[in-house]
């Protein structure tokens, strides 16, 4: 099945993209899409979106920080000291060799693929 998904959208984005009528619909396709993203009652939606994701985080945040935590303790230990003790700490781990960085915000001006 996944065969011949992948059979059907190739066939299609070389239609769009390898013939002049194809090309032609790639291009109105293309305007629709901004247009639509442009439209500001999907703006609206999209902000409203945001600000969910945005309260959940900081709702849920601290749990899910606790959670991490609780978890990496039961599974690699503590460092011999004791849980009273362990909780009491606020420290924050790092690799040895700095800080993990996504590939985007290491070079935000490349071009996204």
């Amino acid at each position: 099945m996944k065969g011949k998904l992948a059979f059907v959208v190739g066939t299609g984005v070389g239609y769009l993209l390898g013939t002049r009528a194809g090309r032609q619909q790639f291009e109105k396709i293309k305007t629709w899409a901004s247009d639509t993203w442009q439209d500001p009652r999907l703006q609206g939606y999209v902000h409203n979106a945001e600000q969910a994701a945005t309260e959940f985080a900081k709702t849920q945040g601290g749990a899910l920080k606790e959670k991490a935590v609780s978890t990496a303790k039961s599974k690699f230990g503590s460092s011999g000291s004791s849980d009273d003790d362990a909780s009491s700490e606020t420290s924050t781990w790092e690799p040895a060799d700095g800080p993990l960085v996504d590939a985007d915000d290491a070079n935000p001006d490349a071009p996204r693929v």
